[in-house]
């Protein structure tokens, strides 16, 4: 498990192991490839192999488009877009040379939809969608698979703010036809099935998981 703070983790750790599973909690801070090569090396030292990669990973620094600041643009663009494709290179060559791997990188509605005030996350959630199905393409010979999962608004510690805001909740809701914010376990279900053998004819899609926000 990759964390930009392993102390500040802890509590996460903690709670996956009384789960049962083992963690190895690992300093990532992307797209530093540094960091990156070390959390891979330790990956594979504690557990042999890599079987899945799931990159959950994004930053949303929200501005009109006018607006939006260099340093913003870039920091955008590096962790989403490029830290995203050097860590997936980096565990794709391991996979590609045992034949065999899973790959889930975690969009966003964003990269479908157009949403005011989100130009560059619109933008690098959308070069995720297109990368995942390049790499579907590339590496299927391999028997890796890559798919993409797209959530709308969930609920979680990064958008609490924003929905506490009544006005802002009752918008959000009101684009959602299903009526309801989403649960990190929306997500997870979804990741679960394409990690799972049940997906093990599906590569390069992009399962959205907005509650039918982009057919609205």
């Amino acid at each position: 498990m990759g964390v930009r703070d392993v102390a500040a983790s802890a509590g996460l750790v903690a709670e996956l192991e009384g789960t049962g599973r083992k963690i190895l909690p690992v300093e990532l801070d992307l797209p530093n490839k540094a960091h990156i090569a070390q959390a891979v090396d330790a990956a594979l030292t504690a557990f042999g192999r890599i079987d899945i990669l799931v990159n959950n990973v994004g930053v949303a620094p929200g501005n009109l488009a006018e607006l939006v600041d260099e340093k913003d643009l870039d920091e955008t663009l590096d962790v989403n877009i490029k830290g995203t494709f050097l860590l997936t290179q980096a565990v794709g060559r391991h996979m590609i040379a045992r034949n065999g791997g899973r790959i889930i990188n975690i969009s966003s509605q964003a990269g479908t939809v157009a949403l005011r005030g989100e130009a560059i996350y619109c933008m690098s959630k959308a070069a995720i969608n297109h990368l995942t199905r390049c790499l579907a393409a590339e590496w299927a010979r391999y028997d890796i698979t890559v798919n993409t999962v797209s959530p709308t608004f969930i609920h979680t510690d990064g958008t609490a703010s924003f929905l506490s805001d009544a006005d802002n909740r009752n918008a959000t809701i009101g684009h959602i036809p299903l009526g309801r914010i989403g649960e990190t376990d929306d997500v997870v279900g979804a990741v679960v099935f394409l990690a799972s053998p049940a997906a093990s004819l599906i590569t390069g899609a992009n399962l959205l998981v907005d509650g039918g926000w982009s057919v609205a």
